[in-house]
């Protein structure tokens, strides 16, 4: 497996995630494409972290901390993108959820302002 296989399958599950985004008119539809395109940013990360090693690393030299550190600065971000999409998941499905209570539908294009 080469990074640009790994961007490939990251690029379309971006796209996937976008076409959901522009044409779903439910708001759990739209949440979930929004996940994948989370999901996919997090694959393109932990891709180039893994493919595309530190200078240190690359030249067989003496491996520093600073270098280790860097190697893995993708995957770091990869966590915090997670954390952070698990925290806007749970909030988002709290909104939809209350929006439901309200207004008995969650399709996106039947709410035009928040009030009735």
């Amino acid at each position: 497996m080469t990074l640009e296989n790994v961007l490939l399958v990251s690029g379309a599950i971006f796209a996937i995630g976008l076409y959901g985004v522009l044409s779903r008119r439910s708001a759990i539809a739209l949440l979930m494409s929004l996940e994948l395109m989370f999901n996919a940013v997090v694959i393109a990360a932990v891709a180039f972290s893994r493919f595309t090693p530190p200078a240190g690393l690359a030249d067989g030299g003496v491996v520093l901390a600073s270098d280790v550190q860097a190697a893995l600065t993708g995957h770091v971000f990869a966590v915090i993108v997670i954390s952070v999409a698990a925290a806007e998941s749970a909030l988002a499905l709290a909104l939809i959820f209350a929006l439901y209570r309200e207004r008995q539908t969650v399709e996106i294009t039947e709410i035009s302002e928040l009030s009735k």
